[in-house]
């Protein structure tokens, strides 16, 4: 006898509702989804974003969100806060090719310290 057939067959349910689906599928679901989709941008770019900005400017601002497809970036004073809004079509064009797709339309900068990390 093999495997298969000792295993006992599910019976069809009565909620209505389909049966165990693959892992993959439900994933490709979630990845649809625009909030879990924005909350992985925004971890990639985090993760990357020294190559995004550059050292020194990395330094001095993070990513936040992504609200719609406007990047919110913090940054430690105005005068940063200046330098990434002049930077702001460069910082989005890197965005994007960090991402591998249009997701940064624009970038919005406010000033405050960052939280630290523990």
């Amino acid at each position: 006898m093999s495997k298969e057939a000792a295993l006992p067959r599910s019976r069809p349910r009565r909620d209505g509702l389909e049966g165990p689906q693959e892992l993959g599928s439900i994933l490709d679901q979630l990845a649809g989804e625009p909030r879990l989709a924005e909350g992985m941008s925004i971890g990639r770019l985090a993760r990357q974003w020294q190559e995004v900005v550059g050292e020194r400017l990395a330094l001095e601002c993070s990513p936040i969100r992504l609200e719609g497809r406007v990047l919110l970036v913090r940054a430690t004073s105005a005068a940063w806060a200046t330098q990434i809004r002049f930077l702001a079509d460069q910082v989005a064009r890197r965005a994007n090719s960090t991402l591998g797709r249009q997701a940064v339309k624009g970038v919005r900068v406010v000033v405050g310290e960052a939280p630290t990390r523990p």
